[in-house]
């Protein structure tokens, strides 16, 4: 049996467990799906990263983030997203820091490499995990 398939035969999960999460986040890269992509996000969903130029850490709700990854879905011809090992987990998986290296293909010349780690903070809403807080720790 091909354990990437969902209960009913289909590459997407209920994400009824946080593996299926994560199979659900790569689904929605590599389809480039946002409607998939949104059921990952819990309804005060943060994103945030560290502003290195600035020295500030930067911040944005659900709202702002599937405009920014729609955007980033309709901009790249490709999206190559790999899930490296889970670095660290709480007991009751509601914290996740996981790696993962990312290769976005906007053209044939213009890709862009990152690696790095999420840094998640997950709840479960009825029987799905979905994401809280997500701090970013690539190179990006």
């Amino acid at each position: 049996m091909d354990n990437s398939l969902g209960r009913d035969g289909t590459l997407i999960t209920e994400q009824e467990n946080v593996e299926g999460l994560f199979q659900n986040f790569l689904y929605s890269y590599t389809f480039k799906d946002t409607t998939i992509y949104g059921k990952l996000l819990e309804k005060q969903y943060s994103f945030v990263y560290r502003d290195y130029e600035r020295g500030v850490d930067v911040s944005w709700g659900r709202d702002e983030e599937m405009k920014v990854t729609d955007g980033l879905f309709r901009n790249s011809q490709r999206l190559d997203l790999i899930w490296n090992n889970i670095v660290s987990m709480t007991s009751d998986s509601t914290n996740i820091i996981r790696s993962f290296n990312l290769t976005i293909t906007f053209n044939p010349t213009d890709i862009v490499f990152i690696e790095g780690r999420v840094n998640l903070d997950l709840v479960k809403v009825g029987e799905k995990w979905q994401i809280l807080r997500w701090i970013d720790e690539s190179n990006f």
